[in-house]
This record gives C-alpha cells, structure tokens and sequence, in this order.
C-alpha cells in the first residue's frame, strides 16, 4: 500500500487546488491584484456569495508588510461601522418576541433620556427608529471625549451631557452614538451583556466564530494590521496607534460598541450576509421575520438627504434600519448595484452589499485608513465591478 502513497497525496493535492479555483473568480483576483499592485491596499479579502453557496472567496496581498506575511483568508480586520447592522438585527429580533418596539421611545427602556432636550429646548423624546436610521439628533462625540467610559451605561451618560445636534427627524447625520444606546437597551431589556446576547442569539447559531467584540489570542495573531496611503510617495505607511493596530479591546476595558466595535471575517460576515439575502433566515432557522425584515431593509428617511461624506451621494442613498440603501444607482460602487441593495461600510475600507436582485453578497476585507468613500474607492469598485462582470458574463 506504501507505494500508492504518494499517488493519493497527489490525487488529494489537486482535489484540494481544484476547489480552490472553484471558489475564485479570476476577473475579481486579477482586479484586486492590481489595486495591490498600486498601493492602494496591501491586502484584502473578497468574498461573493449567493443565498446558499461561496461563489469566490480569496486573500490578496499582504496582512504585514514589514513582515512580508500573506494576507489569508481567515484574518480578522476590525470592521468598525459594519457592526451597524447587526446592533440593527438584535433590536428587530427583540421586537419581533414582543419585548420592544422600534416605534418605542427609548425612555421607556433608558429613563434618563425622558429630560433629553433638543436645541429648542423640548422634550426629544427619541424613538429607538430614530437611534438606528441617523436622524435622531443625538450628540456624537468625538472618541477622546468617551475614552473613560468602561460600560454602555457610562458611554450613554456621557452622551446625555452633551447638547443635542438637531430636532429629531429633522435632519439626517451619520451617528454611532445611536447604536451604542441601542446596545445598552438590548442589555436592559434581555439583563443580559451586549456581547453575551449577540453570540448566544446571532454569532453561534450563525456558525460565526471569529466575530467578536473582544479578539482571542488566536484571532488576536489573524488581525490585519492597518495602513494609510503616502500619495506623494505612492506608498503604504503602518497606522500606529489606530484602529487595528491600536490596543486590543479587552472585556472590563472598552464597552462592546455596538456603532462599531466589532471584529470578523470575510466567512463570518459572509454568513450574516446570506441571512439578509434569505430574508432574515439562514439553515433552517429564522433570525427575523418577514415584517422585521422589511422594516429593516425599506428607506425610512424620506426625502432628507442623506449619504456618508459626499452631498453628491445623498439622491443615491436612503437609509433603513442600520442599512444604507441604494435609491438610485449613480456612480461608483452604486453602480453596480441594483436599485434596493443595502449593506455598511467600515471606516477602514472593510464593505458589506447585498443584492437582492441579483442574489448575490459582497464582503470586502482590508484595513486601510485614509480610504476615499466607500462607493468611490478603487478598491471597493474594482471588486464589486468585477465580480457583478463574472456573474453578467460569465
């Protein structure tokens, strides 16, 4: 049997090879190479997924320059602002078991917020809706304001002493603040820890285990170290002291940020992804129901204007719940979306589109700091542009 030893690691070799390919779209492997090639990431993760399946998934690049190691598939990037819509689905779970409405003001569950005032000097009276689609006016500090805080109650307090930016529902602007609150009202409602209901209530049943408030010490030897472009150089420079390569968050130290504190994958996200594109469920098991869903994922924001950074971006996007939402695509990423697809960014050029129309998801890794827009970057357009090419014509 010696003998046929090695025919049979051969065989199981390019077994292993061929389904690798299997899982790579060479168009989006070739694109994301060149943006690497410019300096524009050193490395990324893509992923595309249908309802059911990965249609590609691939590591390009570098995690550590300075290192020289490969960028891999299983590296962890801190994906910031994408933890939006996860705050977004523990809420709409808690209503969809009768324990909260969305239409609720968040007084009900937070007392302090009945003396919240706006700048005209009324009762707020903010609904939870209003924390999760960016019109609820309420303050946002700048980080070094909140560093002290060690718990979602002291954040929120800080928040509270802070004037208001708006009358609620009168304007719209980009707010993590409002996730953190919701947070905290998951843990009133459930007296459980934020952390501890997402992973027993989403991240476990969603078989995804490597996303976390709190990395490890394996997943703490993955993460992605970050990178801010040198223009004039036309070279990458290692961030210190930010982001993913800032301290780690520990549990006791940081609260579990649910405006962008999370850690994952491009697997991990991907999961999450293909739960949306089903509707709110996944393997059998129903995350959110079909009203829930449809309140999540329909524009709530009406006719302010809306987007990131960019005013040209406000006619494209309206904003769910913790979801923006592509009204009309223009430019960009927006593009190459259908009208309806929804999804986050994270400030570190990590992305997350779903595109009901064409079934598909798209995850984008990398961990870049000074990234243009989301729907402008080279790298998220290169991606996404490639991989809708490899579906349109395959």
């Amino acid at each position: 049997m010696r003998s046929y030893l090695p025919a049979r690691c051969l065989l199981l070799a390019l077994s292993v090879v061929a389904a690798r390919a299997a899982t790579e779209l060479p168009g989006v492997v070739a694109a994301m190479q060149a943006t690497v090639d410019a300096h524009e990431i050193a490395g990324a993760v893509t992923l595309v997924a249908t309802k059911d399946r990965i249609l590609h998934l691939h590591a390009t690049g570098l995690a550590d320059v300075a290192a020289q190691k490969p960028m891999t598939t299983d590296a962890l990037c801190w994906i910031a602002s994408m933890t939006k819509p996860v705050t977004s689905v523990a809420i709409l779970m808690l209503q969809d078991e009768g324990r909260l409405s969305v239409d609720d003001p968040v007084a009900k569950y937070l007392p302090a917020f009945a003396d919240l005032k706006t700048p005209s000097g009324q009762p707020a009276n903010l609904t939870i809706a209003q924390l999760l689609n960016h019109t609820s006016g309420l303050a946002d500090p700048k980080p070094a304001a909140t560093r002290s805080a060690k718990t979602l109650p002291e954040l929120v307090k800080i928040y509270l002493a802070e004037p208001m930016q708006f009358e609620p529902g009168s304007s719209w602007r980009y707010t993590t603040s409002g996730f953190n609150v919701a947070g905290l009202i998951v843990e009133r409602v459930t007296g459980q820890p934020y952390d501890a209901f997402l992973q027993e209530r989403l991240f476990a049943p969603l078989g995804m285990k490597d996303t976390t408030f709190f990395p490890d010490a394996d997943q703490r030897g993955r993460i992605a170290h970050g990178y801010r472009a040198n223009p004039a150089q036309g070279t990458l420079v290692l961030q210190s002291g930010l982001g993913p390569n800032g301290p780690i968050p520990s549990r006791g130290d940081v609260p579990p940020l649910g405006g962008g504190g999370l850690f994952s994958t491009a697997s991990d996200y991907a999961r999450f992804g293909q739960m949306l594109l089903n509707g709110g469920s996944l393997d059998g098991r129903t995350y959110l129901t079909a009203a829930a869903y449809r309140r999540m994922t329909t524009i709530c924001t009406g006719d302010l204007p809306t987007g990131y950074t960019k005013t040209k971006l406000s006619h494209v996007l309206g904003w769910g719940l913790g979801v923006a939402i592509v009204r009309a695509p223009d430019q960009g990423v927006s593009a190459q979306l259908s009208p309806g697809s929804f999804g986050h960014p994270g400030a570190w050029g990590t992305a997350a589109w779903i595109d009901p129309t064409r079934g598909l998801v798209f995850v984008m890794m990398v961990q870049r700091s000074n990234m243009p827009d989301n729907f402008e970057n080279p790298p998220a357009l290169a991606f996404v542009q490639s991989a809708v090419a490899a579906q349109d014509h395959p």
